[in-house]
This record gives structure tokens, sequence and C-alpha cells, in this order.
């Protein structure tokens, strides 16, 4: 056949500055292989020698998440149609082995057999601004914490006359303490102590502001781009962020409610050998999103009268707390699907 009308479909192993394309035809024949740079000007390269060996039909892209995140969206502005590719299996790795061009020519494979039919995150719209600022804001609650953390470390190994004035306090009446001393010049244990405590705790009032500041904009955010599952009862900010970033700015490419739950780990699968009949949850999906379900449903067992009514229900059944949880996890992913999916996903217009 024909260069020009032979049907190709592309496998890619991405990296950080470099990506490696595998092209195969329609019967699984290599017909060419290419490394690229990862820029604009690589991508451009990549699709040129697409054509030059046939009509891509699909691209198998791994890591379309992180590495692979600019090639994707190219591809997707130039209307081409693209999977992700999930990591080859260990079995697979230890029989043929690992290398890049082998790693491509096994997403290519993964396309051409069917078995990857993920659609990825678009990751143009404003749902990706929510997941930005998130990841900002979660590692500044992080250092936050780990600053308090250190304070209080230190606090424990103070001289006793120091130590002694800050026993008792809570964290925020603690921290404006340390704040406001004043160690002069560091020529004693004890000047050095408060030297120290000034800076942690100066250190957390500063992520402190930085973590509100984040607060506040995806308060703004997701009341725009999800006010219906910000009014569902339990949601807050930051579960309702969780669930806009696991869902995507595309969240049609989740194609039913069960396929939702399985993304969040809250799908039950089925666990029986002979004569035993079981289910057990999902260990895999979106980790952040099923802690996030994970509180929803807590709040809701304390404050939700039918969701309180429910478990007193369930209980007396014989089901443990642990599986009345399990129960309402995914009750509420299918909830979350419900008000989500319809919700036409904007993007935001350049500055």
């Amino acid at each position: 056949m024909e260069s020009g009308k032979r049907k190709i479909v592309i496998g890619i192993d991405t990296h950080k500055d470099i990506h490696v394309a595998v092209a195969l035809d329609h019967l699984g024949v290599r017909v060419g292989q290419l490394v690229l740079p990862a820029t604009t000007a690589g991508y451009a390269q990549l699709e040129k020698w697409c054509h030059q060996h046939g009509v891509p039909t699909t691209f198998g892209v791994e890591g379309t998440g992180s590495y692979g995140a600019g090639l994707t969206r190219f591809l997707r502005h130039r209307d081409h149609h693209v999977v992700e590719i999930n990591r080859p299996d260990r079995a697979g790795r230890a029989r043929l082995g690992k290398s890049d061009p082998i790693d491509a020519e096994a997403a290519a494979r993964a396309v051409l057999s069917g078995t990857a039919l993920s659609v990825p995150k678009s990751g143009t719209g404003h749902v990706e601004l929510i997941r930005m600022i998130k990841v900002a804001r979660d590692t500044a609650v992080r250092a936050r914490s780990q600053a308090l953390i250190t304070l209080k470390t230190v606090i424990i190994t103070a001289p006793a006359e120091l130590r002694e004035t800050l026993d008792g306090l809570a964290a925020k009446p603690l921290v404006e303490r340390c704040a406001s001393f004043r160690p002069g010049l560091v020529t004693a244990p004890i000047a050095a102590a408060k030297f120290a405590l000034q800076a942690l705790a100066r250190r957390w009032m500063d992520l402190d502001r930085e973590v509100r500041s984040h607060d506040r904009e995806l308060d703004r955010l997701t009341l725009e781009q999800a006010p219906t599952l910000r009014a569902a009862f339990g949601f807050g900010t930051d579960t309702t962020a969780e669930m806009l970033i696991v869902a995507g700015d595309n969240p049609r490419r989740i194609h039913s409610e069960a396929a939702f739950a399985v993304l969040c780990g809250v799908a039950p699968l089925p666990a029986s050998s002979g004569k035993t009949k079981r289910h057990r949850l999902s260990r895999s999906g979106h980790r952040q999103a099923n802690a996030a379900l994970y509180r929803v449903v807590i709040v809701r067992m304390r404050w939700h009268q039918a969701t309180i009514a429910y478990v007193t229900r369930r209980l007396a059944e014989g089901k443990t707390k642990k599986e009345v949880i399990r129960c309402l996890k995914r009750y509420v992913a299918r909830e979350v699907f419900r008000l989500l999916r319809p919700a036409a996903m904007s993007t935001p217009t350049a500055a």
C-alpha cells in the first residue's frame, strides 16, 4: 500500500526533554521510529513525519498529564485523536526488556489492539486553572504543617525558662508569641532558641497568608465552574476542586457513572474463588479524589439527616461502619458524576 494511503497508529514514550515515537500500520508492521525534542518545533516535526509514512489515525501517548501534556494539547488542537497509554505491565517488560523505542512500540500496539481507549484530559479550560492553583496550595499547606511541627520540636529542646512560658498555648497564639520574639545578639542558647522560633513562626505566618490567598482564588473558580456541586451538602472549596480536577475540562470523556466510580477508586471489584462469592473495593484510581469523597461522607454522617438515617438502618442490618462508608462513597461518586457531567466546561479567554 502506498504510504500516502496507508493508515498508521503512533505510540509515543514521553520524557522531559525528548519523546520517542514508533509508527505501526494496520497489520502491526513497524514502519518508522522518530526521536523528537519536547518542544513545539518537535511536535510539528512529529506531525510531518507521520504524514510521510501514512495517514495517522490515533496517537497513543504515555504521561498525558505530565511529560506528555504539551504534546497532547498540540495534537488535540490539530484535531488528532489521542488516547492515554498506561505504563506497560511488569510481565511484558520482563519478557521484552525496557527501552524508549520498546515502550513506544508497546504504546502503539496497545492502540492497535483496542486495549487503550482512555481519552486524556484536555487541559485547556478553567479546571486546568484550578489544578495549578491547588498544586500550589497543597504544597503550601504541607510546608505550613512542617513549619509548625519543627517549631514545637525546637520548643521541646529549648531552655526551661523559655519552654515553660510557651507551654499550654494553642497553635495560633503560640505562633504569634514566637513571631514577636526579639532575640538580639545570638550569644546564648536561649537567644538561639528565640531566633529559631521567630524564623519558624514568621515562615508559618507567610505560608498561612499564601494558603488563604489560594483558598480565595479556588473559592471563586469553583463557584463559577460548578455552582451546583458547591451547593451539595458537604462539598466545600477543596473537595469541589478535587472532583473537578479528576473529571477534567472534558468530563464527557467519562462515559458512565460506573467508570467515574472506578476512576475515584470506589467501585467494587469481584474477588470470588471457588465457592467463595465476594467483592472488594478497588485499590486503584485517583487517591486524592477518593480522600475527598471520604471527607464528604464523614461530614454527612454527622450532620446530614438522610445520611444519618441510612447509616442507622444499614448498621441494624449487620453492616460494619467501614462497609457503610464504602456504600456512601459509591453513592456520593454517583451524585458527583450527575452534577458534573452535564456542565459545559468553558474555556478561559486569553489575556
